[in-house]
């Protein structure tokens, strides 16, 4: 696998930005416990922070750098599935917050704003007034008309992805549903080869979107990661995903997967289901699909250019 957490073993969810300060990549991850043992139900993706991975030879190797001190909530309450932008001299950080330490998938839900001069001072400005009490993953892109768009997703609606939009990266106003066909998480919204997509984890590979304005979104029949891989962490499908557009024009998809979720004993709740790897796949768009081959080579360069 490209990355393995050394510490919980539990890297998921990860997104890319570059570190201008230190000209290098950093990795973001969800970080869970998938190690530790005696944690029961799912505690064990509770109480957690962002993990940091780095490479210093543009996203073809990574270490794992620590974890992301953050102004918010106390220690029983969960960071997850940041999304990270530079906009205006600043890093701005959208972050799914959990409130509370929780057995199961109950707790309310919160995305907050942060910003950062260095990636290592946070300021936040607090939650998101949003759709409900139970929304996380956020992704934020800007239209062609200058507009904000954050995507999320609501699990008070079947866990379909609402919209909010702003004129800044500050000041949000709800807009709703804009994709509830199939319920899912984790969308990333990126603009590639003309277009606009999107990619949402709905627990069997990730559903695909098109669009050309990034309003109005068309469903694409065949998902991505839907079929397993031969590599040794990468015989199960693909999760929750972060999409790098390079300045030479190629596109990289990096999701997560649980290797031991396979077989027999795929239904286990034990430490190797719990445990999970951060992969990689160049993208291609071929008669307008969006596809990867997840067993290719894959020569990856990321230009730093990408990550403004």
């Amino acid at each position: 696998p490209l990355f393995r957490d050394p510490v919980h073993d539990g890297a998921a969810d990860p997104i890319l930005v570059w570190n201008r300060g230190r000209g290098r990549w950093w990795m973001l991850t969800t970080n869970r416990r998938a190690n530790v043992p005696g944690l029961p139900g799912v505690r064990w993706v509770h109480a957690t922070r962002i993990g940091v991975a780095e490479s210093d030879d543009l996203g073809a190797s990574w270490r794992y750098a620590g974890t992301l001190d953050l102004p918010v909530g106390g220690p029983d309450d969960s960071h997850w599935a940041p999304d990270v932008l530079w906009h205006d001299g600043a890093y701005h950080m959208y972050l799914s917050v959990v409130t509370g330490l929780h057995d199961d998938w109950s707790g309310t839900r919160a995305i907050h704003h942060l910003v950062s001069p260095d990636l290592g001072r946070w300021t936040d400005h607090g939650p998101i007034p949003l759709s409900s009490d139970r929304v996380i993953d956020a992704t934020v892109a800007r239209l062609g008309d200058g507009l904000w768009r954050l995507w999320y997703k609501d699990e008070s609606d079947r866990s379909a992805i609402h919209v909010a939009d702003s004129p800044d990266p500050f000041v949000w106003t709800n807009r709703g549903r804009v994709v509830g066909d199939t319920p899912g998480e984790g969308p990333k919204v990126f603009r590639w080869k003309g277009s606009w997509w999107m990619v949402v984890d709905i627990w069997d590979g990730l559903r695909v979107y098109r669009s050309d304005d990034g309003l109005a979104w068309t469903p694409q029949e065949a998902p991505l990661l839907r079929g397993p891989g031969s590599g040794p962490d990468d015989q199960v499908k693909g999760g929750h995903a972060d999409v790098v557009v390079t300045g030479d024009d190629r596109a990289y998809v990096f999701y997560f997967t649980h290797p031991g979720r396979r077989g027999p004993d795929a239904d286990a709740d034990r430490y190797e289901q719990r445990r999970s790897s951060v992969q990689v796949a160049e993208l291609f768009v071929r008669d307008g699909v969006l596809a990867c081959d997840r067993d290719a080579p894959c020569r990856i360069r990321l230009t730093p250019a990408a990550g403004a």
